[in-house]
């Protein structure tokens, strides 16, 4: 097993997990993991389906507690300080999150309002999020004419709302074609770019974790077993290795037919409605 790397010092941490742990009856899901998101960071989280990766980041989004360790937000316990750090975070899951039966702007509004942005304001960064995403043309558009990518934009902007630091997204162009997933990385580029937010994204698309990470970690049976740049992990996996390559090294060359049947399904119905 590799040791993690540690992030840039330069980076204070934006995101941290201290031996944090999470059982299931007698099921391991998340092993005492070590992990340091530096702020601003593009990071990236791979794994088989039932690594641990959907229940690591539950926890730093406070929604599922550790049964051991610690993790921390902009500096906040996940537990103790759990309101502090939902103000600070946007998530965007991988099933769908829009509204088809409002518009564009209205899902956003209302969003908004989820999210506490003050009554006065909440109009205004409507605006902003929808012409930020490339969006603007649509907004009064009902979500259920929109392609899968607009879609996904669009999601990805009633997370930006209420300008969090730190931004979780799951499986962001899962059942996008090619030219609507690198609408996606272009728009996820740019917010970076704009606003220096944390990304920390999951995704099974070897090429999607290439072109969006500086850092990557890989998760097998609950616990880190690599991390580093695409370059360091290529390295360490041999010569002319691809990222393909680099998973199948590092957990084991086997792929493992992980998730429930309810987590099957709600894949596919994503998929199929992006698509």
């Amino acid at each position: 097993m590799n040791s993690p790397r540690a992030e840039p010092n330069f980076l204070p941490p934006a995101l941290e997990a201290i031996a944090l742990t999470r059982r299931f009856a007698d099921v391991t899901a998340v092993d005492r993991v070590d992990l340091r998101v530096g702020s601003g960071e593009f990071f990236g989280l791979l794994g088989s389906n039932g690594a641990g990766k959907s229940t690591l980041i539950k926890m730093l989004t406070t929604i599922l507690p550790p049964t051991e360790g610690n993790g921390r937000v902009q500096g906040f316990d996940v537990v103790a300080r759990s309101r502090e750090v939902r103000r600070r975070i946007g998530y965007v899951p991988q099933m769908l999150s829009a509204d088809g039966g409002l518009t564009g702007r209205e899902n956003l509004i209302l969003s908004a309002r989820l999210y506490h942005v003050p009554r006065d304001q909440r109009v205004e960064r409507a605006t902003e999020a929808l012409t930020f995403m490339g969006l603007d043309e649509a907004g009064d558009r009902l979500v259920k004419t929109f392609s899968g990518g607009m879609i996904r934009r669009l999601e990805i902007a009633q997370a930006l709302l209420h300008r969090p630091t730190v931004v979780f997204l799951d499986e962001p162009t899962v059942g996008l074609d090619p030219v609507a997933r690198h609408a996606v990385w272009d728009r996820l580029r740019d917010l970076r770019m704009r606003f220096g937010t944390t990304v920390l994204l999951t995704t099974h698309d070897m090429e999607e974790a290439e072109a969006l990470c500086e850092r990557i970690a890989i998760m097998h049976r609950g616990q880190i077993v690599a991390l580093g740049s695409t370059s360091e992990l290529k390295s360490a996996a041999g010569a002319d290795a691809s990222m393909d390559d680099v998973f199948a090294h590092f957990t084991g060359g086997s792929v493992e037919e992980g998730g429930t049947y309810r987590e099957v399904g709600r894949t596919r119905r994503t998929a199929r409605r992006l698509g």
